[in-house]
């Protein structure tokens, strides 16, 4: 890369972090659920307003959802944030620094702009709620909130810093929800149809179709409390179910085949079941040339650096938590895969990398061996070690972007990817 030039970026940066470690923590101490994150994304928004971006609410329907705009014209950049966290363990996955590194890069790329560092552009920021539950960019998309985007660029906490360059999974969420006929367990059992019966039924048909699917395929349930007492034939029982895999394919013939299982064991009990489908996605379309864009500008800006406290906090949570590292706590910039990686997790952002094309950086913001969805992340989320990787993320999405928008060529050669078909 000729002149790369990231003072103007990393000084603005540098010069608000103050705040935004302030908004990642004020997001961090006040967790919020899916579709409840009022403060949290208000905070988000209040943020974007003060530096000049004009905000609109219930994007998409959704009344913790916004759209933050800056600038006029083409090309459209869209930067996803979220905010929200996880029942019990708040922010495990980090979306307290995930929404405010968004917040961060873009207003870093705002300035940068106005001093003519950076080709003008359209800057927007969604604010996404509801990503732990699978739903929020799913519901954004299906009302075509992307469609006039160039490009999606966001970010996502993990162990590790480089371009994400990972096929996340294919999903359906799904509840099933059994119904029978109660009685008196000990007087008239045989009065009763019993929907845990069906329920437990369908789980064992489903724990026999794991040795009959791809071994990429995940099926997980979980049952939801049916407020029943042992002594009553329950004639109520309902589960949930994630169904994952790294291809739609795949995941939907599983899904049909936990359908026939639910059915199966409904037929059994004499019960009758209800399929909700709670949300849909297909696996994320990583695109190669915004991965070596964005890994091409990463290669420019250091990793963060650990004080011997932070290294201690590490060692100490390393053990507390069985984590394992060997003692190799961070490292730097990771290289990029010469081809996309599976991974066994999945984000609603994948529907988005279908309608647009979309880049994934992931930063540090904890030590290595920290799992996704843990208390050890939560605890790391909201302290220095996550703030460290929040700044350094910031920076990345808002270097890799400038240097995207440097030649009218990286757009194009982008969308010929993405679409498979050279453009004229």
């Amino acid at each position: 890369m000729n002149n790369f030039d990231s003072t103007r970026i990393a000084d603005w940066l540098t010069g608000h972090e103050p705040q935004m470690i302030q908004t990642a923590d004020f997001i961090f101490n006040h967790p919020e659920l899916a579709y409840q994150e009022k403060m949290s994304s208000k905070c988000l928004a209040d943020f974007l307003e003060k530096e000049g971006f004009q905000i609109e609410w219930n994007t998409a329907g959704i009344e913790t959802a916004f759209t933050a705009s800056w600038g006029n014209g083409k090309p459209v950049i869209g930067f996803l944030a979220e905010y929200d966290a996880l029942a019990k363990l708040g922010h495990a996955c980090g979306h307290n620094l995930l929404g405010t590194a968004v917040v961060g890069a873009t207003c870093a790329l705002k300035s940068d702009m106005e001093t003519g560092g950076t080709k003008a552009c359209t800057i927007r920021v969604y604010g996404c709620p509801a990503e732990e539950i699978m739903s929020g960019k799913i519901v954004m998309n299906d009302q075509h909130v992307f469609d006039d985007l160039d490009v999606a660029v966001t970010w996502h906490p993990f162990d590790t810093n480089r371009v994400s360059n990972d096929i996340w999974q294919s999903q359906d969420i799904k509840n099933y929800i059994f119904h029978g006929v109660s009685a008196h367990a000990s007087k008239s059992p045989e009065e009763g149809r019993s929907a845990l019966d069906a329920a437990e039924l369908m789980n064992i048909g489903v724990n026999y179709l794991r040795e009959h699917v791809p071994g990429d395929v995940r099926m997980h349930y979980a049952y939801i409390d049916n407020g029943r007492p042992a002594n009553v034939v329950p004639d109520y029982a309902k589960t949930n179910y994630f169904i994952r895999s790294s291809k739609r394919s795949r995941t939907e013939d599983a899904s049909e085949r936990i359908d026939d299982c639910a059915r199966g064991a409904a037929l059994m009990t004499g019960t009758t079941v209800e399929i909700e489908l709670l949300g849909s996605c297909k696996e994320m379309k990583v695109n190669r040339v915004l991965a070596e864009v964005y890994y091409e500008a990463m290669t420019h800006i250091p990793t963060p650096e650990y004080t011997q406290e932070e290294l201690d906090f590490a060692a100490e949570i390393t053990k507390e938590a069985g984590l394992s590292n060997n003692g190799i706590y961070f490292s730097g910039l990771a290289p990029l895969e010469p081809e996309p990686v599976p991974i066994s997790i999945g984000t609603d952002v994948s529907e988005v990398s279908h309608t647009v094309p979309t880049i994934t950086i992931s930063a540090a913001t904890m030590c290595k061996g920290t799992p996704l969805h843990h208390w050890a992340a939560a605890k790391q989320a909201g302290m220095s070690i996550g703030q460290k990787g929040m700044m350094y993320a910031a920076r990345c999405m808002a270097e890799g972007t400038k240097l995207l928008l440097s030649k009218p060529e990286y757009l194009r050669e982008t969308w010929e990817f993405h679409l498979g078909t050279p453009q004229t």
